[in-house]
């Protein structure tokens, strides 16, 4: 995914935070590159820390949109779920896959349906990478 990213004020005992502007939307996230590097235009990967829990961090979406959003100390990714043979939900938002460990089981029947998956800010962390 190319995103741009604009660094923020760090505290010494914090990783560091990046606003992250996609097609999509904006959120607060943590930064896996070098500091020197966060301010720019980026090809990322997404990793999240969280799990998806269906029910309390997971549930259908309301539209049929991808989105990407900040609520206070949340992210809130919209997508359409694919599940894995392999126990993996992979999220897919526009062209660009993130991918999850689930926790509970999905209900049978929500492979490939638009859900919203609601995760901690400090649990993302984008990685840029090159080609």
């Amino acid at each position: 995914m190319l995103v741009r990213t604009q660094s923020l004020p760090q505290t010494s005992q914090r990783a560091m935070t990046v606003r992250v502007h996609t097609p999509i939307g904006s959120v607060v996230v943590r930064w896996g590159g070098a500091p020197q590097e966060a301010d720019g235009q980026h090809l990322v990967e997404w990793t999240v820390d969280d799990d998806v829990h269906w029910g309390q961090n997971t549930r259908p979406a309301s539209s049929v949109e991808a989105e990407l959003r900040q609520e206070g100390d949340r992210v809130i990714m919209r997508g359409l779920l694919h599940l894995t043979e392999d126990g993996v939900g992979r999220l897919q938002m526009g062209p660009w896959p993130v991918l999850f460990d689930l926790a509970t089981p999905i209900p049978s029947g929500l492979d490939e349906s638009w859900v919203e998956i609601n995760v901690r800010s400090e649990s993302v962390t984008l990685h840029p990478y090159q080609t």
